[in-house]
């Protein structure tokens, strides 16, 4: 079962990745902002119950920096991705 929820986890936040690469989903959009929240849920929960430390930390930052765009996103407050 943990492997499964490891693959789950890890397949939404590719998913999400694959889609802006593929400019199908933008950065700011809010299905890549769930996915990206719900993947890091999911492997935090992964990493918490194993341990891992590093990857816990990895992961309560990468859903925070997610919930947090997806909330200003709610709002009505667009978040901006950086010009490269």
């Amino acid at each position: 079962m943990n492997q499964i929820l490891q693959i789950l986890g890890a397949v939404l936040i590719l998913v999400a990745f694959g889609l802006t690469q593929f400019r199908v989903l933008s950065v700011t959009s809010r299905i890549y902002l769930v996915l990206n929240l719900v993947g890091a849920a999911v492997l935090f929960g992964v990493a918490l119950a194993g341990s891992q430390w590093g990857f816990v930390m990895l992961e309560v930052v990468w859903g925070i920096v997610s919930l947090w765009s997806l909330v200003q996103s709610l709002r009505g407050r667009e978040t901006s991705a950086p010009a490269l």
